[in-house]
């Protein structure tokens, strides 16, 4: 098999702008209080969070495996969100929305998420499920019911349904992708 290096980048709201929005604490921007309790409870929204049914809650316990990327999958229908509990880092492989059914391989990137802030990404961004930086990370994610069973039809080692597109890189470039921390 044959890959391409990424290198990780820590993930900025600036950098991660093309693929997503940081989910955490954001002093930089407006926040607001609630009305029964006044400055003692502040609330953000990342913004554009969208699901249009059937949303659900999983908790991943992700273990460490080579930190290489063979398949890329994209969202039609949410923006599918990973959180990471306990303070869990991860590295996020990333690739820009696109109008063809694979990824363009000059927009993939690879992003570390220190445990103090999640990942919301756009519709139709291009990942492959987190990597723990360590040995484990545990993340709280939020996803379609169909996306799971979309997840399940496989076929020519690839998955596809109405809100899942999981296309095998070396199939389809040539390559895949790999990092170093």
């Amino acid at each position: 098999m044959t890959f391409r290096t990424l290198t990780v980048e820590p993930a900025t709201r600036e950098n991660f702008a093309p693929y997503g929005v940081l989910v955490g604490v954001d002093p930089a921007a407006n926040s607001r209080t609630g009305e029964f309790y006044g400055d003692k409870v502040e609330l953000w929204a990342p913004g554009g969070f969208v699901s249009d049914e059937q949303t659900r809650l999983s908790v991943a316990r992700i273990h460490a495996r080579p930190p290489q990327v063979i398949w890329m999958e994209r969202h039609f229908k949410h923006t599918q969100t990973f959180l990471p509990l306990g303070g869990s880092s991860f590295v996020a492989v990333l690739g820009a929305p696109t109008e063809t059914n694979q990824p363009d391989p000059d927009t993939v990137r690879a992003f570390y998420f220190d445990g103090t802030a999640g990942a919301q990404l756009h519709l139709g961004t291009w990942h492959e499920f987190p990597f723990p930086e360590k040995d484990l990370a545990e993340v709280v994610i939020i996803i379609r019911a169909e996306t799971q069973a979309n997840l399940e039809v496989i076929e020519n080692d690839e998955a596809i349904g109405d809100d899942l597109e999981k296309r095998n890189l070396q199939a389809r470039l040539g390559f895949g992708f790999e990092y170093a921390l």
